[in-house]
């Protein structure tokens, strides 16, 4: 991977992805589900561009391959605990996502703290999770800013976001726990 300095421009894409963050969960909290449905589309757009962008610029960095899961990670989460504060997801499958994420960090961090940092590549399971997150926030956001019943869905989303959360938490735990052990 290629060094191409921190302030490329998929980075500076990507930065704003999560500047975008606080602007999704204040449109949520305020009830403008049009404006978070636009900014969450806007955010995923984001996230297609920069790393386009990264690699038909070669512009590939160790800078960007931390930030761009971080914003990822920072705008996922934050959509999940303001729909949870509004009632729009019920309070289990936010502390399930919520904590799937704590582990792994605090995971990453201890591994690092006793010198055997982790290298970290998603797993399959953590992929299809990531999606299945993904399509539920986009379609909560969606069903409330164009007022329609998204119900038989969602609860399909629900149930595949609380298994694929708890298969990925799971499945990253196994693996953590065979790298600690070796």
């Amino acid at each position: 991977m290629q060094e191409t300095g921190r302030l490329n421009i998929p980075n500076t894409v990507t930065v704003a992805r999560i500047v975008l963050v606080p602007f999704v969960v204040w449109a949520i909290t305020a009830g403008r589900f049009q404006l978070a449905f636009w900014l969450f589309v806007a955010a995923g757009l984001s996230d297609a561009v920069d790393g386009f962008l990264a690699k038909r610029l070669d512009a590939q960095s160790e800078f960007g391959a931390y930030l761009d899961p971080l914003a990822d990670k920072a705008l996922l989460m934050s959509i999940y605990v303001t729909l949870g504060i509004v009632t729009l997801l019920p309070l289990w499958v936010v502390i399930a996502v919520v904590s799937r994420d704590i582990m792994i960090m605090g995971a990453v961090v201890v591994s690092w703290i006793v010198g055997k940092p982790l290298d970290i590549h998603p797993l399959i399971v953590s992929k299809l999770n990531t999606l299945a997150q993904i399509l539920l926030a986009t379609l909560i956001l969606a069903s409330n800013a164009f007022q329609f019943n998204a119900s038989p869905f969602e609860e399909v989303l629900l149930i595949a976001v609380g298994a694929l959360t708890l298969l990925s938490a799971a499945a990253y735990l196994a693996s953590w726990l065979r790298h600690m052990a070796s």
